[in-house]
């Protein structure tokens, strides 16, 4: 009998992190998904079989306690989504310093807190370690003016992933910076190009094809090498 893939979604209340949950789920993973708080897993809470974690990933304590209730289990896929947009509009002139710092700290330095804490329970030679970066956050593209602040904390992540995964010296591990594409969640909005499912689906399509490689890839949802 084949051995269930386990995973871990770290942010999966709503939008992209839940749509992964359910993926996982409907390909017959075993699954954990943290929320910040576990009595209030929201829509989470319909999905069968998932054990619901608590975690603030900015807070180092209760990162440390997570890893604890871990200790011991082994996972074929880590994958850190939350992220959050920012303040807006992003005037450089006008948007306070607390919450540029707030910014930065939750998307380009907690996933790294996260990754580096659970770096040893990721499968050896098979293991894939995703981060959910963004298209946005290349340095060579164009679009996104009105979101720079945003932009920026999704290349400073991609800087830090790039750093992380230089330092931890695991070539057995696949480690995915991920673009979603533009999806109709919160963040993206009503006219984005794709929805939850397609970009979901798409994207564990590529987690199962990396696993095994080995590397560090910037790809999308399809599976498209995008530029740094």
């Amino acid at each position: 009998m084949t051995t269930r893939k386990h995973a871990l979604i770290i942010g999966a209340s709503r939008g992209l992190g839940l749509g992964l949950v359910q993926r996982l789920r409907e390909d017959g993973w075993n699954v954990v998904a943290t929320v910040r708080d576990a009595r209030t897993p929201g829509a989470l809470a319909e999905v069968e079989g998932v054990r619901v974690e608590s975690l603030d990933m900015n807070d180092t304590a209760l990162l440390d306690a997570l890893k604890q209730r871990l200790q011991g289990e082994t996972f074929d896929l880590v994958f850190i989504n939350a992220g959050v947009m920012g303040p807006l509009p992003q005037d450089l002139e006008a948007v306070r310093n607390d919450d540029i710092g707030a910014l930065f700290m939750t998307n380009a330095v907690a996933p790294i807190r996260v990754a580096s804490r659970l770096l040893g329970q990721l499968r050896q030679g098979s293991g894939v370690l995703a981060f959910m970066s963004s298209g946005l956050g290349s340095v060579t593209s164009p679009d996104g003016n009105e979101i720079c602040l945003y932009k920026a904390s999704k290349a400073a992540l991609n800087s830090m992933i790039n750093t992380f995964v230089v330092q931890v010296q695991r070539p057995d591990l696949s480690v995915i910076a991920m673009h979603p594409g533009w999806v109709k969640t919160d963040m993206g909005g009503e006219n984005a190009e794709i929805d939850v499912f397609t970009s979901t689906r798409g994207m564990l399509d590529q987690i199962v094809q990396q696993s095994g490689r080995g590397g560090l890839h910037f790809i999308n949802y399809k599976g498209d090498t995008l530029s740094w």
